[in-house]
């Protein structure tokens, strides 16, 4: 389980086919933490670490050397069928976010790290020190949205604003747009969304009554 509050980014560094999967080789700052077997949400989408790799270069300032550690995560071919984990390139950024400890504090809302479907990002709003970011996405789904609700995009946990029945809006605070791959958005650009648990739950069960 997650709570949607980026640690880190984490930069695409090689990707390889594997039948209908992709094994994708990620560069971290927490990287070196990072245990084979491990959870870890990718733009909100679950993956399992497979293998940590350690990789020594000569930097090229100082004449040093450094230690850039780096690890391995397979997406299946339904998962890359229902994210956007099929649309990322090398250099890429993605939001990082290990599980939460059983101690931890919820700073966001319950993620689960299971993404309902794919949004479209419909306009980027400067706001003179904030963003106000427009999301589209197929209503034919039945997923819903609530004014200032909870709603995770790309894995990070956000409040809907301007809620409608196949879309809603969400305010970007200057550290969010700073440390999550928001900088690199553009309209037209595909996110990853999950939808509130427990609105999903109730829904539910309001259908079956």
């Amino acid at each position: 389980m997650f709570t949607g509050i980026v640690e880190s980014m984490g930069r695409l560094v090689a990707i390889e086919p594997d039948g209908t999967n992709l094994t994708f080789t990620f560069e971290s700052d927490i990287a070196q933490e990072l245990k084979i077997d491990q959870s870890l949400s990718h733009n909100g989408v679950c993956l399992t670490v497979v293998e940590v790799l350690t990789d020594i270069t000569d930097a090229k300032d100082n004449n040093q050397t450094h230690t850039a550690v780096r690890y391995k995560v397979t997406a299946i071919d339904e998962t890359l069928k229902k994210t956007n984990l099929g649309n990322l390139g090398i250099g890429d950024k993605v939001n990082l976010e290990r599980c939460m400890p059983a101690n931890g504090r919820f700073d966001g809302h319950i993620v689960q790290g299971h993404v309902d479907q794919t949004g479209v990002c419909t306009a980027l709003e400067d706001q003179n020190g904030s963003w106000l970011i427009s999301f589209e996405y197929d209503a034919s789904t039945n997923n819903i949205t609530v004014e200032k609700g909870s709603i995770c995009v790309n894995g990070v946990s956000l409040t809907v604003v301007n809620s409608k029945d196949n879309g809603f809006s969400v305010a970007i605070i200057p550290y969010t747009w700073e440390h999550t791959n928001f900088h690199q958005l553009t309209v037209g650009k595909v996110v990853n969304l999950e939808f509130d648990i427990l609105g999903k739950y109730m829904q539910r069960i309001l259908q079956k009554r």
